[in-house]
């Protein structure tokens, strides 16, 4: 995959896709992660005199329409601040001040805002394609997407390029799906087992040991036979998860924290043996063995809460699994939105090995699937 520091940009055009898909109240930026995350490849292009339009969608606008909303003019001007110059907001793929101002950044606004995006559109796809020199694509969080600013931008480029998080994304990704050191632990958790089956399914076969919470757990709790009283759980995925346990890698927890209500009535710390028809599981207990386990792995994967963290009555499982892997010598790779916030607000982000910047498309990478940008990327390659 040839990337951004591999080709000469020197005095180019770059349209640039990017994932700038950030949280915003009263157009103010709530979480800058994923604007910084950007910053490598955009002062690499302006430090060698390129011109640079960005591409980015801004949540699920009706498409077609504008919607003030899911406007990224915020966006634009958070940016100019990072950047210390003015990030020029285009309102259109045909607007004639592309790449023609004083500006040597411009952000396009929402492709979601234009027709042909989320169907793979040849048509806007070409358009986007023909706007510069080089076509850079850089959005890691969306390339799991096929789309036009994503795929069919991408096929019919002239010069097609990865760009700097996509490169980093992908060594680092690659490295904890096929060159991993053993033993590799995965930490797996959140809501349902039908969203990371697969993933799960991966994991099982490489994997020495699986820690799961969150209703992942419950279910493999039910699963083992154990009753869960009113916890969220999957009937339709017993029995896959059945299956799963059978091959004895799943580390169900000891003890959960149990209470009749989500707001906290009856707290209680109890042996999974002891739960009650009333009680809801919110939260699970990291036993001496999980630390143990943790701490001698050379390779840790983590997606996932163990609990409902939010709440900060069932927050310490999520905050205990944290430092663990925190304290822990092992290359440690973390991905998905609420994995990212649960480092956040309990650990110092470098004390994981890598996090990713990508939700469904780093699940979708660790599955051991090839994303359609990426697919799209080497295929351009090879034409070259």
């Amino acid at each position: 995959m040839i990337n951004l520091t591999s080709i000469d940009i020197t005095n180019k055009n770059l349209v640039m896709r990017v994932d700038m898909n950030v949280p915003l109240k009263d157009g103010i930026v709530l979480d800058a992660t994923r604007i910084e995350a950007c910053l490598p490849s955009i002062e690499h292009a302006l430090k060698n005199k390129a011109k640079i339009l960005l591409i980015s969608h801004l949540g699920r606008p009706s498409e077609g329409n504008f919607d003030e909303q899911f406007s990224l003019r915020p966006v634009a001007e958070h940016l100019s601040k990072i950047i210390n110059q003015c990030c020029e907001l285009i309102d259109s793929p045909e607007s004639n001040k592309i790449f023609n101002t004083n500006s040597d950044i411009q952000l396009l606004e929402n492709i979601r805002f234009f027709h042909g995006e989320k169907i793979n559109s040849n048509e806007l796809g070409l358009k986007l394609a023909n706007l510069g020199d080089i076509y850079v694509f850089d959005a890691f969080g969306t390339a799991h997407r096929e789309q036009a600013s994503t795929h069919s931008a991408i096929e019919q480029s002239k010069i097609a390029c990865a760009g700097l998080l996509l490169e980093k994304e992908n060594n680092f990704l690659t490295k904890a799906l096929n060159n991993y050191e053993d033993p590799y632990v995965a930490v797996i958790g959140g809501a349902k087992v039908s969203t990371k089956l697969e993933l799960i399914q991966h994991i099982n076969c490489v994997a020495k040991n699986i820690i799961v919470g969150g209703g992942i757990a419950n279910t493999f709790i039910s699963a083992a036979g154990f009753n869960v009283g009113n916890s969220l759980i999957e009937e339709s995925m017993i029995g896959v998860a059945k299956e799963i346990l059978s091959d004895g890698k799943i580390l169900l927890p000891k003890k959960v924290i149990t209470s009749k209500t989500f707001e906290g009535e009856n707290i209680q710390e109890k042996f999974i043996e002891e739960i009650e028809n009333d009680d809801m599981i919110l939260d699970l207990c990291i036993e001496k063995d999980i630390y143990e386990i943790l701490s001698s792995s050379k390779t840790i994967l983590w997606n996932g809460p163990m609990g409902v963290f939010e709440n900060k009555l069932f927050e310490k499982g999520t905050k205990d699994i944290s430092e663990a892997i925190a304290k822990s010598d092992a290359f440690s790779i973390a991905g998905g939105g609420e994995t990212l916030s649960a480092i956040n607000k309990y650990i110092n982000s470098d004390d994981v090995s890598y996090c990713s910047t990508g939700g469904g498309a780093f699940l979708e990478f660790m599955e051991g699937k090839i994303l359609p940008s990426i697919k799209a990327l080497n295929a351009k390659n090879k034409e070259r």
